[in-house]
Formats: C-alpha cells, structure tokens, sequence
C-alpha cells in the first residue's frame, strides 16, 4: 500500500491578523532555525524610543512589505528612509532605530535575525 502524503498545510498570509490598534510594536515569530529567526514586525506610529538604540548580537535582514518607516543610526550616517520593497542588512551590533513609521496606516516589515557566520552575499 503507498504511503499517505501528508497533510496540505493551508497558507498564511502576512497582511492577516493585524489588529487595528496596536500600544506597541507587534513582533511575531513566523520560524525559528538554531541560528535563524524570521519575524513579521507591525508598527502604527511606533518608534523607538528617544536615546535608546538597538544593537543586537545577530545580523538582520529587514524588508518593509507595506507602509514606510526610516532607520536612524547611531554612527551617524544618512538615515534610511524605507517604503515597500526597499531591505537593508544590518550587521551585528549596527547601532540603529526606528525614528517613524506611518501613523495611519500599519508598517508591516518581515525581519530575518541570522548568526554573522551565515551570512553571504
């Protein structure tokens, strides 16, 4: 007898489930590998606060899917205005943040946070 394939497995879509008023950044976890995590990112408005900076221990790759945002970095080079489309990599430790997203519409990136080591391109 042949073995069953397996279940279909539905699709999900990352423009469903974004709630209509959000008090802070929503960040979900869509996959998670032992050196990978890939996250959709919801911003209303949503900065990050004044004088506080990310810097974080893996690189990330972001992507804006919709609205815009601009990045601003500790070391002072231009800020980074994004729309849809528009990615960056950001190294390890790459002191940055988020200085303004769209108010009246959701910004929604997807992230992906990967060890330096597997990084190419």
């Amino acid at each position: 007898m042949p073995a069953k394939p397996p279940p279909r497995q539905a699709p999900e879509n990352l423009f469903h489930d974004i709630p209509d008023t959000l008090s802070e950044e929503l960040f979900t976890e869509l996959a998670s590998g032992r050196s990978t995590r890939i996250l959709r990112i919801v911003s209303t408005g949503h900065t990050t606060p004044e004088g506080e900076w990310y810097d974080q221990e893996d690189s990330e790759w972001v992507v804006v899917l919709k609205g815009r945002a601009r990045l601003v970095f500790a070391d002072g080079r231009d800020d980074l205005e994004m729309g849809p489309g528009d990615h960056v990599l950001l190294p390890a430790h790459c002191r940055h943040r988020v200085a303004w997203t769209t108010p009246d519409e959701p910004s929604v990136w997807l992230a992906v946070h990967f060890e330096e080591g597997d990084q190419t391109g």
